[in-house]
């Protein structure tokens, strides 16, 4: 049986609006902060203030109260907009 192994991220930073991620298999991925709706309003201020949790598995903005595990961002899994659940 195989099984899952989850996206760690070692490293973490914002550059014009895009959270980038440097993964454990030293991969560098990004997305943009528009993709999350408390990030898409968030200031450059706010949005710099992120910290990886959980051994790397997710990202934290404690001013925000906005958590994203890491593989959700890389794998593309974005919340819904309201305009697309209606």
């Amino acid at each position: 049986m195989e099984t899952e192994k989850e996206t760690a991220a070692v490293r973490c930073w914002v550059q014009d609006r895009r959270i980038w991620l440097e993964l454990a298999d030293q991969r560098q991925v990004s997305f943009p902060a528009s993709k999350y709706p408390l990030l898409a309003n968030a200031s450059p201020a706010q949005l710099e203030k992120v910290t990886l949790r959980l051994h790397g598995l997710a990202l934290r903005w404690e001013e925000l109260d906005e958590d994203i595990w890491v593989d959700d961002a890389v794998c593309g899994r974005f919340p819904r907009s309201r305009e697309l659940a209606a």
